[in-house]
């Protein structure tokens, strides 16, 4: 067996889902434990390297579109799933304040610490805005402010919808729907399907920061459940599985292990043995209509950059 279970998991829904995922045949954990502060910092880093062309093709479309877009929505609260640093959300509380539109800006993410951190940072460059950070697991639940000022923009930007399988996706984006009134839009970011080479490039950069991002889950787990992982005793793979059009990262074990979680017991690695820790779906206008029209939403508007590597798309409520 893979896992030697403790006989009571008790009621620690992070026990359970840990335990389910690290028994299963093909091991499986979400990437949200990627994020404590420092893996946050480590994203960050990446969407800075020369090989991530993600975050400088989303930005472009951003600069372009966001003036003309809050302009015509009138936009008065920016809600931003997954927030991180919010540093691609200034550009639309930048343009929501040329239009003079900007009220409030609901940062949303499972990293308390970081985002505290966004919302003092923010409260000073924006004085006059409301800033109600929103502490949230946003597979599980959004956690919304109870009111609003409308019309509202729900904005899910880089290609985080992409580490979501479908079905999960579709429920996320129904959450979404659930929570808007008439007049208010979903943004969201896709990352595009294109040549193998430049998205493989992405997750394996030279410098090894993504190696140490993927790593940095079995930190979390340690920290989080007095787990004894050895991070260093896990390589990192990443690579795009053209059927399924999504790039897979694994934790793959350098040789036979034995990790002690408490709560869980005794899991064992096989030399070789992988650990798939975030899948990035990549999509175009079918697959992203396909995620829109279940969860009830209809694509309004599409933007890519002039490359063609990635797309920005605003969703209406049917």
């Amino acid at each position: 067996m893979a896992v030697r279970a403790h006989p009571d998991l008790g009621t620690s829904p992070i026990l359970r889902e840990v335990a389910e995922g690290l028994s299963a045949p093909q091991k499986e954990l979400s990437p949200k434990y990627f994020y404590d502060h420092r893996g946050s910092e480590l994203f960050e880093e990446i969407t800075r390297l020369p090989e991530y062309y993600p975050t400088r093709a989303e930005r472009s479309i951003l600069e372009e579109w966001m003036p003309e877009l809050v302009a015509r929505l009138g936009t008065r609260t920016l809600l931003e799933l997954g927030a991180g640093s919010a540093e691609k959300s200034r550009v639309i509380l930048d343009a929501m304040r040329a239009a003079g539109t900007a009220e409030r800006y609901v940062p949303i993410d499972v990293s308390a610490t970081f985002l505290s951190q966004t919302a003092a940072r923010l409260r000073r460059e924006y004085p006059g805005l409301s800033v109600e950070p929103a502490v949230a697991d946003i597979a599980e639940e959004l956690n919304l402010p109870r009111r609003l000022p409308r019309p509202a923009l729900f904005a899910f930007l880089g290609s985080t919808i992409g580490n979501f399988y479908p079905p999960s996706a579709i429920r996320l984006l129904g959450r979404v729907r659930a929570a808007m009134e008439p007049g208010d839009r979903f943004l969201m970011g896709a990352d595009l399907r294109k040549d193998v080479a430049r998205i493989e490039a992405a997750y394996n950069d030279s410098r090894g920061v993504t190696a140490e991002f993927n790593r940095n889950m079995l930190r979390v787990l340690n920290q989080e459940l007095g787990a004894d992982f050895d991070p260093e005793a896990f390589g990192h793979l990443a690579f795009y599985d053209t059927v399924a059009h999504r790039i897979e990262m694994h934790l793959v074990s350098d040789g036979r292990q034995t990790v002690s979680i408490p709560g869980i017991g005794q899991v064992e690695f096989a030399a070789g043995e992988t650990l798939r820790t975030e899948i990035s779906c990549k999509h175009d206008r079918a697959s992203v209509a396909a995620l829109f029209e279940p969860a009830g939403l209809r694509i309004e508007s599409w933007r890519t950059d002039p490359e063609g590597l990635f797309a920005l798309v605003v969703g209406a409520p049917v």
